[in-house]
């Protein structure tokens, strides 16, 4: 991305703050016009109290150079204060903006994406951001409105030598460039490989309990110490630039400065200058150049910045695979079926991960899904809430396409408990009403108890203002499990996703997650992907999917008496 469109792009968050920002740069010339004029003081000091011993000028100019001091400091504090505001709220919106784009992306945005990355994104790229945008407006503006009129300080006191430092100056300029482009590459390596930390890490404390019984700490200690050593050469190379940078603008500033002495203090002693001139301009002087050795120093912070705005740019660039359509209408309750017709769908467009499916599923019903691993199960019941879209085909809910309605009031429509229990780090109360904080407190208590968890949570020291920890570490498998079906419970959507509810527990919380599970499904049309097919043989039907196609239909006992695939699982499962 250009830097060009970086800017514009940088700008166009600034723009809202317009007001701030002309009180901040009225601030700012100000500060501009009286350095301008300190530079200036030098010569009247000089000339009138050391040369000519003016006892007058001794009083006056003084208390005169107190007086200019503290209007600057005002003047510097207010345009300091109101750009850093503009920044750092500009910085919260973004991080605001980001965090609120990754959530309308559709879940395979998530399969591709590691986490570690979304969150180096949110969290490190907008603090080089933030570091980028607060330099360059609190900065480089006022440093450069500083330049300007110190400029015309020095044209003013001479001209000639004006135009001798105007002639050496850019070349101060070429290694700011020449930097800037190496740190510009160097910072988007560092933020890649900052993303790739915080991916490794996350991976490895959110998989603790896989590499302890593994007894993989080392192996994870030095796959994170690898991507640690090579994010520290990178910061070495760009410390290496650095280094190196600074030293040769002094070694320019140095050279510049030598000969602005040498030819101003020439026209010194042929008389053609005063002492206070020349070491007025030689202040103005000086004092322009700080900008740009400021400049020097903060090009790898500026370059840092632009690179991690190109990579937050990339991402809010990214539109989600699945929205509402435009002036899609709200899915009216639920009453009549689901419809699947001619359905086919792929991940990646290449590989079919559904075939042909037809399949009506009446209103109250409750129908099983089994098939061996791999076959599309999941994938299938993934398709009603939209969180992918199918290829070819179309499903249908009381007749009505789900793509022209909008994905909040489909999504309304439907709970879903999945083997893999998603729970926050909140209290149980909370986690219970996720979806719906206004729900009463003895709502959530109805809920729990139908999900039988009301006496384990009573049992807690805190009852429902439990804290879980992350994923309800804190709690069994069967308790985070009960506390899911909960949540699901007092959402009362008339259609039901269970996705292998059962299969990680063990025989007692099975048994007790079964029960909630049937209270659940209680006037509920209920779509049960099963792996156990103990657990549904209750079911008002049972399809089989195999290779991404129903192969069998029926009952229980009716499929069992077919000799065909179903009967094949269900003796893998129990005849040895």
């Amino acid at each position: 991305m250009p830097n060009k469109i970086v800017l514009r792009r940088l700008y166009a968050l600034i723009r809202p703050y317009t007001s701030l920002f002309a009180i901040a740069m009225i601030a700012a010339l100000a500060v501009a016009g009286l350095s301008a004029l300190q530079a200036y003081m030098v010569k009247p000091l000089l000339d009138k109290i050391f040369v000519e011993k003016s006892s007058y000028f001794l009083a006056i100019l003084p208390l005169a150079l107190i007086l200019l001091f503290a209007v600057k400091a005002f003047f510097y504090g207010l345009n300091f204060y109101l750009l850093e505001k503009i920044g750092q709220t500009v910085i919260r919106n973004m991080r605001n903006k980001v965090f609120e784009h990754i959530h309308l992306q559709s879940l395979s945005f998530f399969h591709r994406t590691p986490t570690g990355e979304l969150i180096s994104r949110v969290i490190s790229d907008i603090n080089f951001m933030q570091a980028a945008i607060s330099t360059v407006v609190v900065g480089l503006l006022r440093d450069f409105l500083q330049a300007v009129f110190l400029l015309i300080v020095i044209f003013t006191m001479d001209w000639k030598l004006a135009l001798l430092s105007l002639v050496f100056l850019p070349s101060a300029a070429i290694p700011i460039v020449k930097f800037g482009r190496a740190f510009r590459r160097i910072s988007t390596t560092m933020q890649e490989q900052i993303a790739d930390v915080s991916n490794t890490m996350h991976e490895s404390i959110t998989g603790a309990p896989v590499v302890k019984a593994f007894t993989m700490e080392k192996y994870e200690s030095s796959r994170f110490s690898v991507q640690v050593n090579m994010l520290f050469n990178t910061m070495m190379e760009k410390a290496k630039y650095r280094c190196i940078q600074h030293p040769l603008m002094e070694v320019i500033g140095g050279i510049g400065m030598a000969l602005i002495i040498w030819f101003g203090g020439k026209e010194v002693i042929a008389g053609n200058s005063t002492p206070g001139t020349f070491f007025a301009f030689l202040t103005a002087l000086v004092m322009i150049y700080e900008p740009i050795k400021a400049v020097s120093k903060i090009n790898a912070t500026i370059q840092q910045g632009l690179a991690a705005a190109v990579r937050i740019f990339q991402l809010l660039d990214q539109k989600p695979d699945i929205l509402s359509k435009e002036n899609a209408a709200e899915l009216t309750p639920f009453q009549k079926e689901i419809t699947l017709r001619d359905v086919h769908f792929s991940y990646d467009g290449i590989s079919p991960i559904l075939k042909d499916i037809n399949l009506s599923v009446p209103a109250g019903e409750i129908l099983a899904i089994v098939g061996p691993s791999g076959s599309g199960k999941s994938t299938l019941t993934s398709l009603i809430p939209r969180f992918f879209d199918i290829e070819n085909g179309s499903l249908l809910i009381d007749g009505v396409n789900i793509k022209d309605v909008t994905l909040e009031s489909l999504r309304r429509q439907i709970a879903i408990v999945t083997q893999q229990t998603i729970l926050f780090n909140d209290t149980i109360r909370a986690n219970i009403a996720y979806g719906d904080q206004d729900k009463s407190n003895e709502d959530i208590e109805r809920a729990a108890d139908a999900a039988h968890a009301l006496n384990f949570i009573q049992e807690l020291p805190e009852g429902f203002d439990t804290v879980i920890g992350e994923s309800g570490i804190r709690l069994s498998g069967g308790e985070r499990q009960r506390l899911s079906i909960a949540r699901a419970i007092l959402k009362n959507a008339p259609i039901l996703i269970l996705d292998e509810a059962t299969s990680a527990l063990d025989t007692e919380s099975e048994r007790l997650v079964q029960k909630a599970l049937e209270n659940l499904m209680k006037d509920r049309t209920t779509l049960v992907i099963a792996h156990r097919l103990s657990t549904i043989k209750n079911a008002d039907r049972i399809i089989v999917i195999k290779d991404g196609m129903i192969v069998e239909e029926g009952t229980h006992d009716t499929l069992l008496s077919q000799n065909g695939e179903y009967e094949t699982l269900y003796n893998m499962q129990y005849q040895n």
